[in-house]
């Protein structure tokens, strides 16, 4: 399996396919949740997943700069399928869209609009949760922020010590 970050216009008509594919399989058929999945955002947005062999995408983040959909970058449409759960990609997935978002693309703070049943994963990456409770699509979320890159450097440097995270990009 293999890395891939793009912008928008980088990607191939099979990359974006198999994109919206995991998306749809994730979100919509999945957690049966019915919404508008393409909101525009995706021009703006860098996408960041791990395809297997088969260009099927098992792993996916859309990276937002800031000012496009909130004040802070975002990370957004995050998912794992269901095949490729308790493998910690779902780890190397956040950590490689922090790395974007903070290292190279230099932004500051990160929002993320998270399921509230797995916070827990997000908090272990310093994001605090601030707001209450609601519902989008059925299901409970929670707004989340970075703010205080302290909490991504310690992480990145117990990364750094660490050699079954590295992974490259292509």
């Amino acid at each position: 399996m293999r890395w891939k970050q793009k912008s928008f216009q980088q990607l191939t008509t099979m990359e974006l396919y198999a994109i919206i594919q995991a998306r749809m399989d994730v979100f919509v058929v999945e957690q049966q949740s019915m919404y508008q999945d393409l909101d525009g955002i995706d021009l703006h947005a860098t996408h960041l997943f791990l395809s297997d062999e088969d260009g099927s995408v098992q792993a996916y983040a859309r990276l937002i700069p800031s000012g496009v959909l909130y004040r802070e970058a975002s990370i957004g449409r995050i998912l794992t399928r269901k095949e490729s759960r308790g493998k910690g990609l779902s780890h190397l997935l956040m950590q490689q869209a922090m790395t974007v978002l903070l290292e190279e693309q230099k932004e500051t703070a990160i929002r993320l609009q998270a399921e509230y049943y797995i916070r827990a994963l997000y908090e272990q990456y310093g994001f605090v949760q601030v707001s209450e409770v609601f519902i989008e699509d059925g299901i409970e979320h929670v707004y989340m922020i970075l703010k205080n890159v302290h909490a991504y450097r310690k992480m990145k440097s117990s990364e750094n010590n660490d050699k079954d995270t590295k992974t490259k990009f292509l």
